[in-house]
């Protein structure tokens, strides 16, 4: 089979070989899967380079998450078990962390539905209890992750900033459904949120930026906000400066969502129903911006460590889902917000761009 290999850690671009290789055996309690698509992921290129919080022995096969076949022919999604990834033609997965595909998302969609939207329903929900009628402010909401927040807020009933970098991923939030939209190169961001809230601020805050964004998430929280971390695209962890909490009565929230699928897997397979549903419903619809072949994945993982991409790009080995190379207009980021702009009332139990 053919599978994207990284024999030393660096830029994607340089580390990153495809080559021909073994199918990978499963191991006890691991199924082998046929890869449909692999949504590329920022992880992937923190991988590459070496920095992220798992290392997997060298040599490995990047990409975490997939829309994949079973041998028994069921088609599901997973987080890919490493150092068998995504970006190959088979990876495998453990059992216990495969989960039913939605049947009303193409395979690229329902990749993308796995860890990122995940991610944002525990972040808001679990994490920050994000409630109706709050507002909630989400740093690179053009983004894989960001996009996923936004679409997830709207469907709480909060209203939502997002905030950018540049015009044309500002088109896209707003498509996105985002209430108020905040160009990072150009606007203030303090300013903006406080001007958008009256003066109050953001309830909660969703950052997986860090760095500058973090900084000014803390001058905008509102009284008894909430600061959810879920990562540093930026490349600067902040130190926070707990008396500033302290004296402003916000809280500084942690969110790694990979500890509940070790901590409560029951968690992660209620949460995947509640966004099967929203999916099926209309609430939320993944954003993939770009679909490309087996050969163009480098590249993806190298574009999206960049930061020079919106919402998700998806890998696809086997040619299926949308033609490779098909991009997103922006009429598709409208289609993918329309859902959730405006619905309200789902609840959270209930149910650097």
């Amino acid at each position: 089979m053919q599978a994207w290999r990284v024999h030393r850690n660096g830029e994607p671009s340089e580390v990153m070989r495809l080559e021909e290789t073994d199918r990978p055996a499963p191991g006890p309690g691991q199924l082998l899967l046929r890869v449909r698509a692999a949504n590329v992921n920022f992880p992937d290129a923190l991988l590459c380079r070496g920095h992220y919080q798992v290392r997997p022995p060298l040599p490995f096969t990047p990409g975490v998450e997939v829309c994949a076949d079973t041998e028994d022919g069921r088609r599901v999604i997973a987080t890919a078990a490493l150092p068998h990834g995504g970006l190959a033609e088979y990876a495998l997965a453990d059992e216990a962390d495969v989960l039913p595909a939605p049947g009303t998302l193409d395979d690229a969609e329902a990749a993308a539905l796995h860890i990122g939207y995940q991610t944002g329903w525990f972040g808001l929900h679990r994490r920050a209890a994000l409630r109706a009628g709050e507002t909630l402010l989400v740093h690179a909401a053009a983004g894989g992750v960001g996009s996923a927040a936004v679409q997830l807020g709207k469907a709480a009933g909060a209203r939502v900033i997002g905030v950018v970098g540049g015009p044309g991923k500002a088109a896209t939030a707003r498509a996105l459904g985002c209430d108020t939209v905040v160009d990072r190169h150009t606007d203030d961001i303090v300013t903006a949120v406080k001007d958008a809230t009256g003066g109050r601020g953001a309830d909660v805050v969703y950052d997986p930026v860090g760095g500058p964004a973090y900084a000014a998430s803390a001058k905008c929280v509102a009284f008894e906000g909430r600061i959810v971390v879920v990562g540093f695209a930026a490349g600067d962890v902040p130190a926070p400066a707990l008396n500033h909490a302290l004296v402003k009565n916000y809280a500084i929230l942690g969110l790694h969502w990979g500890l509940y699928r070790q901590k409560d897997p029951a968690a992660v397979r209620r949460c995947h129903d509640i966004l099967t549903e929203y999916a099926a419903k209309g609430l939320i619809k993944p954003l993939v911006s770009e679909r490309v072949a087996l050969a163009d994945a480098a590249s993806a993982v190298q574009r999206v460590a960049d930061g020079t991409t919106t919402g998700r790009l998806a890998v696809l080995p086997t040619g299926s889902g949308t033609p490779t190379g098909a991009r997103a207009t922006g009429a598709d980021a409208g289609a993918a917000g329309a859902g959730a702009a405006g619905t309200g009332g789902a609840t959270g139990e209930g149910a650097a761009r």
